[in-house]
Protein backbone atom coordinates (compact mmCIF):
# COMPACT_ATOMS: atom_id res chain seq x y z
CA UNK A 1 0.00 0.00 0.00
CA UNK A 2 1.37 3.39 -1.04
CA UNK A 3 1.03 6.03 1.60
CA UNK A 4 0.48 9.46 0.10
CA UNK A 5 2.53 12.28 1.51
CA UNK A 6 0.39 14.93 3.14
CA UNK A 7 0.78 18.41 1.75
CA UNK A 8 2.63 20.73 4.09
CA UNK A 9 1.74 24.41 4.43
CA UNK A 10 5.39 25.37 4.04
CA UNK A 11 5.52 23.71 0.62
CA UNK A 12 2.92 26.02 -0.88
CA UNK A 13 3.84 29.22 0.98
CA UNK A 14 5.30 32.22 -0.84
CA UNK A 15 8.36 33.61 0.92
CA UNK A 16 8.02 37.09 -0.55
CA UNK A 17 4.42 37.37 0.58
CA UNK A 18 5.41 36.18 4.05
CA UNK A 19 8.21 38.73 4.19
CA UNK A 20 5.91 41.59 3.27
CA UNK A 21 3.37 40.51 5.87
CA UNK A 22 5.86 40.03 8.71
CA UNK A 23 8.69 42.51 8.12
CA UNK A 24 7.45 45.46 6.12
CA UNK A 25 5.09 48.21 7.24
CA UNK A 26 5.12 50.38 4.15
CA UNK A 27 2.27 52.61 5.31
CA UNK A 28 4.13 53.55 8.50
CA UNK A 29 7.37 54.09 6.58
CA UNK A 30 5.79 56.39 4.02
CA UNK A 31 3.90 58.19 6.80
CA UNK A 32 7.24 58.93 8.47
CA UNK A 33 8.88 59.99 5.20
CA UNK A 34 6.03 62.32 4.23
CA UNK A 35 5.72 63.89 7.69
CA UNK A 36 9.47 64.43 8.00
CA UNK A 37 9.76 65.85 4.50
CA UNK A 38 6.93 68.30 5.18
CA UNK A 39 8.59 69.40 8.42
CA UNK A 40 11.95 70.02 6.71
CA UNK A 41 10.94 71.32 3.27
CA UNK A 42 8.39 73.83 2.07
CA UNK A 43 7.60 72.13 -1.22
CA UNK A 44 5.97 68.79 -2.10
CA UNK A 45 8.19 65.81 -2.85
CA UNK A 46 7.58 64.14 -6.20
CA UNK A 47 10.21 61.52 -7.09
CA UNK A 48 11.15 58.80 -4.61
CA UNK A 49 13.95 56.33 -5.29
CA UNK A 50 13.79 53.05 -3.35
CA UNK A 51 17.22 51.40 -3.23
CA UNK A 52 17.39 47.63 -2.63
CA UNK A 53 13.69 47.78 -3.44
CA UNK A 54 13.05 44.02 -3.57
CA UNK A 55 9.36 43.59 -4.37
CA UNK A 56 8.93 47.40 -4.64
CA UNK A 57 6.22 47.33 -2.00
CA UNK A 58 7.30 50.71 -0.60
CA UNK A 59 7.59 52.33 -4.02
CA UNK A 60 4.05 51.19 -4.81
CA UNK A 61 2.77 52.70 -1.57
CA UNK A 62 4.41 56.01 -2.53
CA UNK A 63 2.73 56.27 -5.95
CA UNK A 64 -0.65 55.29 -4.46
CA UNK A 65 -0.52 58.18 -2.02
CA UNK A 66 -0.72 61.07 -4.47
CA UNK A 67 -1.18 61.56 -8.24
CA UNK A 68 1.92 63.78 -8.14
CA UNK A 69 4.15 61.00 -6.79
CA UNK A 70 6.62 59.10 -8.97
CA UNK A 71 8.92 56.23 -7.94
CA UNK A 72 11.99 54.37 -9.13
CA UNK A 73 12.89 51.02 -7.56
CA UNK A 74 16.42 49.63 -7.88
CA UNK A 75 17.55 46.09 -7.14
CA UNK A 76 20.03 43.55 -8.52
CA UNK A 77 17.76 40.54 -8.03
CA UNK A 78 15.76 39.88 -11.19
CA UNK A 79 13.62 37.19 -9.53
CA UNK A 80 12.38 39.43 -6.73
CA UNK A 81 11.78 42.33 -9.14
CA UNK A 82 9.64 40.07 -11.33
CA UNK A 83 7.68 38.96 -8.25
CA UNK A 84 7.07 42.61 -7.45
CA UNK A 85 5.82 43.30 -10.97
CA UNK A 86 3.43 40.34 -10.89
CA UNK A 87 2.13 40.84 -7.35
CA UNK A 88 2.54 44.50 -6.38
CA UNK A 89 2.70 46.63 -9.52
CA UNK A 90 -0.17 44.59 -10.94
CA UNK A 91 -2.37 45.91 -8.12
CA UNK A 92 -1.81 49.53 -9.17
CA UNK A 93 -4.23 51.33 -11.43
CA UNK A 94 -3.15 51.83 -15.04
CA UNK A 95 -2.46 55.50 -14.27
CA UNK A 96 -0.41 54.67 -11.17
CA UNK A 97 1.54 52.13 -13.19
CA UNK A 98 2.84 54.90 -15.45
CA UNK A 99 4.45 56.61 -12.46
CA UNK A 100 6.70 53.77 -11.31
CA UNK A 101 9.77 52.18 -12.87
CA UNK A 102 11.85 49.22 -11.69
CA UNK A 103 15.52 48.96 -12.65
CA UNK A 104 17.66 45.84 -12.39
CA UNK A 105 20.82 47.75 -11.54
CA UNK A 106 23.56 48.11 -8.93
CA UNK A 107 22.82 51.01 -6.57
CA UNK A 108 26.53 51.91 -6.76
CA UNK A 109 26.42 52.41 -10.51
CA UNK A 110 22.92 53.52 -11.43
CA UNK A 111 22.33 57.14 -12.41
CA UNK A 112 18.58 57.80 -12.83
CA UNK A 113 17.12 61.28 -12.70
CA UNK A 114 17.67 63.26 -9.50
CA UNK A 115 15.29 62.19 -6.75
CA UNK A 116 13.70 64.26 -4.01
CA UNK A 117 13.87 61.26 -1.67
CA UNK A 118 16.08 58.17 -1.57
CA UNK A 119 15.16 55.34 0.81
CA UNK A 120 17.28 52.38 1.96
CA UNK A 121 15.19 50.45 4.47
CA UNK A 122 15.21 47.11 6.29
CA UNK A 123 18.93 47.59 6.97
CA UNK A 124 19.59 46.68 3.33
CA UNK A 125 22.74 48.80 3.09
CA UNK A 126 24.36 46.75 5.89
CA UNK A 127 25.49 44.43 3.09
CA UNK A 128 28.39 46.82 2.49
CA UNK A 129 31.07 45.31 4.70
CA UNK A 130 33.81 47.95 4.46
CA UNK A 131 33.94 51.66 5.13
CA UNK A 132 35.21 52.27 1.60
CA UNK A 133 32.19 50.57 0.04
CA UNK A 134 29.75 52.27 2.37
CA UNK A 135 31.25 55.67 1.58
CA UNK A 136 30.99 54.94 -2.15
CA UNK A 137 27.30 54.11 -1.72
CA UNK A 138 26.54 57.21 0.32
CA UNK A 139 28.41 59.38 -2.20
CA UNK A 140 26.34 57.81 -4.98
CA UNK A 141 23.12 58.61 -3.12
CA UNK A 142 24.28 62.18 -2.47
CA UNK A 143 24.98 62.66 -6.19
CA UNK A 144 21.57 61.21 -7.07
CA UNK A 145 19.54 63.63 -4.93
CA UNK A 146 18.05 66.97 -5.87
CA UNK A 147 19.74 70.00 -4.27
CA UNK A 148 17.35 69.88 -1.31
CA UNK A 149 16.86 66.11 -1.39
CA UNK A 150 16.74 63.86 1.67
CA UNK A 151 18.09 60.35 2.26
CA UNK A 152 16.06 58.12 4.61
CA UNK A 153 17.56 55.00 6.21
CA UNK A 154 16.79 52.76 9.12
CA UNK A 155 19.24 51.13 11.53
CA UNK A 156 19.12 48.63 14.35
CA UNK A 157 21.25 47.71 17.33
CA UNK A 158 21.21 47.14 21.08
CA UNK A 159 23.14 44.75 23.26
CA UNK A 160 21.15 41.74 22.05
CA UNK A 161 22.16 42.45 18.45
CA UNK A 162 25.58 40.86 19.06
CA UNK A 163 24.18 37.63 20.47
CA UNK A 164 23.32 34.34 18.80
CA UNK A 165 19.58 34.26 19.39
CA UNK A 166 16.24 33.29 17.87
CA UNK A 167 13.15 35.46 18.30
CA UNK A 168 9.62 34.44 17.36
CA UNK A 169 6.66 36.64 16.54
CA UNK A 170 3.16 35.43 15.78
CA UNK A 171 1.57 36.70 12.56
CA UNK A 172 -1.92 36.01 11.24
CA UNK A 173 -1.33 32.56 9.75
CA UNK A 174 2.30 31.80 10.52
CA UNK A 175 5.16 32.43 12.92
CA UNK A 176 8.02 34.71 11.94
CA UNK A 177 11.40 33.61 13.30
CA UNK A 178 14.45 35.91 13.29
CA UNK A 179 17.76 34.13 13.90
CA UNK A 180 21.08 35.80 14.56
CA UNK A 181 23.29 32.83 13.74
CA UNK A 182 26.75 34.29 14.17
CA UNK A 183 28.62 37.47 15.03
CA UNK A 184 32.31 38.27 14.65
CA UNK A 185 33.33 40.99 17.15
CA UNK A 186 36.59 41.67 15.31
CA UNK A 187 34.98 43.02 12.14
CA UNK A 188 31.30 43.24 13.24
CA UNK A 189 30.13 40.93 10.47
CA UNK A 190 27.15 38.74 11.19
CA UNK A 191 24.94 36.08 9.65
CA UNK A 192 21.17 36.21 10.08
CA UNK A 193 18.26 34.12 8.82
CA UNK A 194 14.49 34.46 8.57
CA UNK A 195 12.46 31.28 9.03
CA UNK A 196 8.70 30.77 8.89
CA UNK A 197 6.68 28.18 10.80
CA UNK A 198 3.08 27.22 10.09
CA UNK A 199 0.15 25.86 12.13
CA UNK A 200 0.79 22.32 10.85
CA UNK A 201 4.33 22.61 12.32
CA UNK A 202 5.96 22.63 8.90
CA UNK A 203 8.73 25.17 8.43
CA UNK A 204 10.35 27.20 5.71
CA UNK A 205 13.90 27.39 6.99
CA UNK A 206 16.27 30.08 5.83
CA UNK A 207 13.67 31.70 3.61
CA UNK A 208 16.03 34.67 3.67
CA UNK A 209 19.66 34.79 4.77
CA UNK A 210 21.87 37.83 5.28
CA UNK A 211 25.60 38.28 5.64
CA UNK A 212 26.21 41.86 6.64
CA UNK A 213 28.04 44.19 8.98
CA UNK A 214 26.41 45.51 12.12
CA UNK A 215 27.19 49.19 11.67
CA UNK A 216 26.97 51.58 14.62
CA UNK A 217 25.13 54.89 14.51
CA UNK A 218 28.33 56.96 14.97
CA UNK A 219 29.93 55.13 12.03
CA UNK A 220 26.91 55.69 9.78
CA UNK A 221 26.63 59.37 10.69
CA UNK A 222 30.34 60.03 10.18
CA UNK A 223 30.35 58.39 6.74
CA UNK A 224 27.23 60.31 5.69
CA UNK A 225 28.90 63.59 6.61
CA UNK A 226 32.04 62.52 4.76
CA UNK A 227 29.90 61.75 1.71
CA UNK A 228 28.77 65.38 1.67
CA UNK A 229 25.46 65.45 3.54
CA UNK A 230 24.94 68.72 5.41
CA UNK A 231 22.70 67.45 8.23
CA UNK A 232 22.34 63.96 9.65
CA UNK A 233 19.74 63.33 12.36
CA UNK A 234 18.77 60.20 14.25
CA UNK A 235 15.03 59.80 14.86
CA UNK A 236 14.52 57.71 18.01
CA UNK A 237 11.30 55.95 18.96
CA UNK A 238 9.38 57.23 21.97
CA UNK A 239 8.11 55.03 24.79
CA UNK A 240 4.50 54.31 25.71
CA UNK A 241 4.05 55.19 29.38
CA UNK A 242 1.64 52.34 30.11
CA UNK A 243 3.29 49.44 28.28
CA UNK A 244 6.87 50.75 28.45
CA UNK A 245 7.19 49.63 24.83
CA UNK A 246 7.88 51.68 21.74
CA UNK A 247 5.02 53.98 20.73
CA UNK A 248 5.78 54.16 17.01
CA UNK A 249 6.56 57.89 17.16
CA UNK A 250 10.07 58.81 15.98
CA UNK A 251 11.59 62.19 16.80
CA UNK A 252 15.08 63.72 16.45
CA UNK A 253 17.29 62.77 19.38
CA UNK A 254 20.88 63.08 20.54
CA UNK A 255 20.63 60.30 23.14
CA UNK A 256 18.77 57.00 23.43
CA UNK A 257 18.21 54.28 25.98
CA UNK A 258 20.62 51.33 26.09
CA UNK A 259 17.92 48.83 25.20
CA UNK A 260 18.52 45.17 24.30
CA UNK A 261 17.14 45.95 20.84
CA UNK A 262 16.16 49.14 19.04
CA UNK A 263 15.29 50.34 15.54
CA UNK A 264 15.61 53.96 14.49
CA UNK A 265 15.51 56.15 11.41
CA UNK A 266 18.38 58.23 10.04
CA UNK A 267 17.55 61.34 8.02
CA UNK A 268 20.38 62.82 5.95
CA UNK A 269 19.81 66.15 4.20
CA UNK A 270 21.80 66.93 1.10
Amino acid sequence: MVRLRRSRMADSADRHYLYQESVQDTEAEIDFVEETWQALRNRPAELLREDFCGTANTACEWVRRDPGHYAIGIDLDSEVLEWGRLNNLSQLSSEEHTRIELLEEDVLDVAPELADIVMAMNFSYYLFLTRRRMLAYFESVHAGLADDGIFFLDAYGGYDSHRNIEEERECDDFTYIWEQAGFNPIDSTMTCHIHFEFPDKSRMDRAFSYSWRLWTLPEIREILFEAGFSEVAVYWEGTDEESNEGNGIYEPAESGDADPGWVCYIVAER
